[in-house]
């Protein structure tokens, strides 16, 4: 059986104090998920459940920040963490996929998301949201979330939310579809080879 993919990250700044465990494998069919998410913001822990829950991951991530400030250094140095987890669980990328993609709707929202395992970083996220907050979430802090999410884990994503009303919806059904389309990506082939004509990523 192939080895488990997982990591321990600890990020710890004037800001946030950061402790992240996480398996991006499932051991066996029988295994039950780990799932505990405490980062201070409700919403934003939803968000990570959802990513975690449909990616198919075993996650426990805390997170003591400045929230008495507001909710950009938890937001942003929690995506950034998991990012880094990700990239340390995974490993070289041989062996695997590379590309994902998926659509996951939720109720009237429909979103879409691709992801290259590329070793480049970028992210284009199209939410359309409008609310200013989601419960205590900042709006402009979840496009935020998924961009530095990418940017840590040195991977290629595009996340566009196609249609829908309710913002709760529009985000939950993005990172929905973000996780779908991960899963895939880093879902092995069976060979050994790194997917890429120029040898590495």
């Amino acid at each position: 059986m192939a080895q488990v993919r997982s990591a321990n990250i600890a990020r710890k700044t004037n800001e946030t104090d950061i402790k992240i465990r996480l398996s991006i494998d499932m051991p066996d069919a029988s295994a039950e998920q780990t799932i505990d998410i405490n980062t201070g913001i409700g919403f934003l822990d939803h968000m990570y459940h959802a990513l975690a829950k449909h990616g198919r991951w075993s996650l426990e991530l805390s997170c003591t920040g400045d929230l008495h400030i507001d909710d950009h250094h938890t937001a942003e140095d929690t995506a950034i963490a998991l990012g880094m987890a990700f990239k340390q669980a995974l490993g070289e990328p041989r062996g695997i996929k590379r590309f994902g993609h998926a659509y996951c709707p939720l109720d009237e929202a429909l979103s879409r998301a691709v992801v290259d395992i590329s070793g480049r970083p970028h992210a284009v996220v199209d939410l359309g949201l409008k609310r200013e907050k989601i419960g205590t979430l900042s709006c402009e802090m979840i496009p935020h979330v998924l961009q530095s999410f990418a940017t840590a884990a040195g991977i290629t994503l595009h996340v566009d939310v196609l249609k829908g009303d309710n913002d709760h919806h529009r985000a939950e059904s993005a990172f929905k579809a973000l996780a779908v389309a991960i899963r895939e990506a880093v879902s092995r082939t069976g060979s050994n080879d790194i997917p890429s004509t120029k040898g590495v990523l």
